[in-house]
């Protein structure tokens, strides 16, 4: 029988949302693919620094090590636009640093995020903002990561920690779309109206569900963090939608339009999703971001 992937958390990743290639990018961008392919070849024994979303993935794939019987819960498969010979490089990299990471799609240039389905992917990390587009589209959560991001946090080893937007990532944009175009007021007016009524899942809901799943599982604690500018009374509404959800997180920090960067360093997330460039901007300036290019306010 064929393998299968079922009942596992399955993410795909880029190489370059994985491994730091932004000095091998910067030859892509200057000259072309075969200057690009030159340099990955030259350096096939050379292992690539840890990228932006590195400690994401090597705490998720801690769930696998939790000792006999526990079975595979976290897939990682690296599905890249990069070609078959940096793909090698790429497999030789997560080899080094202990991560096991055995499936892989290279594509050289063509969108791979059409490879989403067969994987069942639950989750899709990028630096193309094309991809991430075409793959929220599809039905999968998905982040542009920022490759300039600042790296997590060492503090936190045996703890997975990811903070969450909520209007257009956790929940859909529906609240949004009011505040977009009536202004801050009729927002609040709307979400105190409907403060019993739960809102609409947005695409990231499937993640914060597989990964209450895994907090039951050894080999790894997981904190989760809200992280909104919504305000009192608007923060009900986002509260009693997880409570109808059955979905905990850990933190909540409705923020009221303040800057997220500086809560996010004092909370030291692994990553951060947020569907606003500004908000991303903010964030990566301190820890590991990407931006949910969907919604309204996504542009």
């Amino acid at each position: 029988m064929p393998a299968s992937l079922s009942g596992q958390l399955v993410v795909a990743i880029s190489s370059r949302a994985l491994f730091d290639f932004e000095a091998e990018n910067e030859v892509f961008e200057a000259e072309d693919d075969h200057a690009y392919m030159a340099l990955q070849q030259q350096r096939l024994d050379e292992p690539a620094l840890p990228g932006v979303a590195f400690s994401l993935v090597k705490k998720l794939l801690a769930f696998n090590n939790g000792g006999p019987g526990s079975g595979q819960r976290v897939e990682v498969v690296v599905l890249s636009r990069n070609d078959p010979i940096s793909g090698m490089r790429v497999f030789r990299s997560a080899a080094h640093y202990g991560l096991g990471i055995e499936r892989g799609v290279f594509t050289r240039g063509a969108a791979p995020w059409r490879y989403l389905r067969p994987l069942s992917a639950q989750l899709f990390l990028s630096t193309n903002e094309a991809d991430v587009r075409s793959a929220l589209a599809a039905g999968v959560a998905a982040a542009r990561v920022m490759p300039l991001s600042r790296q997590a946090s060492a503090e936190h080893p045996g703890e997975l920690r990811i903070a969450f937007d909520g209007d257009a990532v956790l929940f859909s944009d529906e609240a949004e779309q009011v505040y977009q175009r009536d202004g801050l007021a009729a927002f609040r007016e709307h979400e105190s109206e409907r403060a019993r009524q739960p809102l609409p899942a947005g695409p990231f809901k499937p993640v914060l569900e597989a990964l209450q799943r895994l907090q039951h599982e050894p080999g790894m604690r997981i904190r989760t963090a809200l992280v909104t500018a919504r305000s009192a009374p608007a923060h009900e509404r986002a509260i009693r939608t997880l409570m109808d959800w059955r979905i905990e997180v850990d933190e909540a920090m409705f923020l009221g339009g303040l800057a997220k960067g500086e809560f996010l360093r004092e909370f030291e997330p692994d990553f951060f999703f947020d569907d606003q460039a500004g908000h991303v901007e903010s964030a990566a300036a301190h820890v590991p971001a990407g931006q949910v290019a969907a919604g309204i306010a996504a542009g």
